[in-house]
């Protein structure tokens, strides 16, 4: 078994995990499972009320990261900005791609799922599907927003919402 590089990530940090979100780091510890000592991350999601224990050397390999720089944030608002680009393939082939999108923690591509998916108050109705993807991607790319920028997740909803009404304008 190869050893990967440990990731030098601190408790009370806010990290990312590809397949959650935005957690903070609580405590790093060890634990024996099956025989073998592991020293693991403990990550809580709070608004989601789960604790996710990450083996420290696993933690980069499943693609857990640090939270994105500023300017990636800026950037990320900049493209909610941007003409929604939906391709004309099948809806379970786009919802798909929508999904792998939000699933990689990559937050311009959660970015750019939000855009596509957005809907003006004059647009036609979405349909179920369509908006819960919407919706995980909104609060994905909320969370990151408020645990980047300092504020709270209304201040952050808000900052998102004012750019997309924006675009419609």
């Amino acid at each position: 078994m190869t050893k990967s590089k440990k990731p030098d990530f601190r408790p009370n940090e806010f990290v990312v995990y590809p397949a959650h979100g935005v957690g903070r780091i609580v405590s790093i510890e060890e634990q024996e499972i099956a025989g073998i000592h592991l020293e693991l991350f403990v990550i809580s999601f709070e608004k989601d009320k789960m604790t996710l224990r990450v083996p420290t050397h696993k933690a980069t390999e499943v693609g857990m990261r640090a939270l994105s720089a500023p300017d990636v944030v800026s950037k990320a608002l900049d493209t909610l900005k941007g003409k929604a680009r939906v391709k004309r393939a099948m809806w379970s082939r786009r919802a798909q791609e929508y999904e792998q999108k939000i699933n990689s923690g990559d937050l311009m591509a959660i970015a750019e799922v939000v855009r596509d998916l957005h809907r003006a108050d004059d647009q036609r109705e979405q349909s179920y599907s369509e908006r819960q993807l919407y919706e995980a991607a909104l609060e994905r790319l909320t969370r990151e927003v408020a645990a980047v920028s300092g504020v709270d997740e209304a201040g952050a909803q808000k900052t998102v919402d004012a750019v997309l009404v924006s675009r419609a304008a």
